[in-house]
């Protein structure tokens, strides 16, 4: 299994390491609970050094981005960053992901860990543009660096003034370490990115300077358990959970960054046919004041017949309350729906709620 650069500073702090997509990676420090209230209420320090970074390069890397991506890469400016998937022939999606603008004619995509070979091979399959396609995860290290006072932290170690807007990105140094420091994130809260290239000494350095900048609010290591209940809270998909090649971006509320007006995108075609035809399933949100913890796998039932299945679920530590998302029927997913958790055979009530579970 590999080891990111911080694998020392987890193995130090007792993290409980778990094997995920072929890393080593802390799962929790001190607990789940604690981790997700520190993002909530101060700010913590992930180390996703397991993401992907692929950089697309040539005078067409504009052309073959909007080819194999949903959203509308010509909005993006130098310096702008953009959600968006990529869709099989099918309208199945192959991975959500991050779009950098670096250049005029170089993009940086970042992509889940799990996905990351997979990704490349699609990419590389669907070069009809002459790009560059380079797949430089091994070089570099991110941090994610999230909560309320995450730009105080990091104001006091950074050389430029931090006024980024949401899903912008510039270069500057950190702790006197060259990187890219981007403003968006997967906790709902005020967070930056912090990739960087470097030895386990560059990536130490910088480990310890933010958590000396950090001391006096209290900044703690975050772990993935934490990062997984901070995401769900916000309704912010994961891969391989909520959305796959099995499931299509409409179904999955992900109609917002599919801009099917696009001239042409891989997938574009299914996607139309689906949009005519009228949704069959849905992925929706529920909420229950009942003592459950809804699962990923878990059925979700009205009036004792199956109607879907949950795709992600936990109590909330902010709200104790269990939440879930799932895919149901399309028939069972407006308002005036009756629907249960099926949890050890017992209906627990639950109620379809808006997006997001914490309102911000």
């Amino acid at each position: 299994m590999k080891k990111t650069t911080l694998y020392k500073i987890h193995e130090g702090l007792g993290a409980k390491l778990i094997d995920f997509a072929g890393y080593l990676m802390p799962v929790q420090y001190s607990s789940i609970i604690a981790e997700h209230k520190a993002v909530r209420n101060s700010v913590g320090v992930f180390d996703v050094s397991h993401m992907g970074e692929i950089f697309i390069k040539g005078p067409k890397a504009l052309d073959f981005v909007q080819n194999i991506t949903v959203n509308d890469a010509s909005k993006l400016t130098i310096g702008r960053v953009q959600y968006s998937a990529m869709c099989y022939p099918d309208g199945g999606i192959v991975d959500d992901l991050l779009v950098y603008k670096l250049a005029d004619d170089e993009f940086l995509l970042v992509v889940n860990a799990s996905n990351k070979d997979k990704d490349f091979e699609w990419m590389k399959k669907n070069n009809s543009f002459g790009v560059e396609i380079n797949d430089r995860s091994d070089d570099y290290s991110l941090l994610a660096v999230q909560g309320p006072k995450s730009k105080e932290v990091l104001s006091k170690i950074c050389n430029k003034e931090i006024d980024l807007e949401y899903y912008h990105f510039f270069k500057a140094q950190v702790a006197g370490i060259d990187m890219i420091l981007s403003r968006t994130g997967y906790t709902g809260e005020l967070g930056y990115e912090l990739y960087f290239e470097g030895d386990e000494s560059v990536a130490e350095n910088l480990w310890n300077k933010l958590f000396e900048a950090g001391k006096e609010f209290g900044i703690q290591p975050v772990g993935l358990g934490a990062r997984d209940s901070l995401r769900l809270e916000m309704g912010f998909c994961l891969y391989g959970n909520d959305i796959d090649q099995t499931t299509n971006p409409l179904e999955a509320g992900l109609g917002w960054i599919t801009k099917l007006n696009k001239e042409c995108f891989i997938g574009k075609d299914a996607i139309l046919k689906v949009k005519s035809e009228g949704l069959k399933r849905k992925l929706i949100a529920l909420i229950s004041d009942e003592k459950a913890f809804p699962r990923h796998g878990y059925e979700i039932t009205s009036d004792g017949k199956v109607v879907g299945t949950i795709t992600s679920g936990t109590v909330s530590p902010i709200l104790e309350k269990a939440i879930a998302m799932g895919y149901v029927d399309a028939n069972f997913a407006g308002v005036e729906a009756q629907l249960n958790f099926l949890i050890r055979n017992k209906e627990i009530p639950a109620k379809l709620t808006k997006l997001p579970f914490v309102k911000k």
